[in-house]
């Protein structure tokens, strides 16, 4: 049986924060890294289940951010 979609995975996304902080938009990103804007919101939203190395290392590329910055482990419950 496939895991529930609100499942706690211990990892949040600080997209929308890197993007603030950069004054940057989505759709700006969109066009930088070559992803659509839909799989950059679920990204955005805690709802992704996995992302490529090559996205990952596009989008770090784009916000002059490390892995790290970008996605944090949280506490679980």
């Amino acid at each position: 049986m496939a895991p529930a979609e609100s499942e706690d995975t211990g990892i949040l996304c600080r997209l929308d924060d890197l993007l603030a902080a950069r004054g940057m938009t989505l759709t700006q990103l969109s066009k930088l890294v070559g992803v659509s804007i839909v799989n950059l919101s679920v990204l955005k939203n805690d709802r992704a289940r996995a992302i490529r190395f090559s996205t990952l290392h596009a989008i770090c590329d784009a916000l002059d951010c490390e892995v790290g910055e970008l996605l944090v482990r949280t506490p679980r419950g």
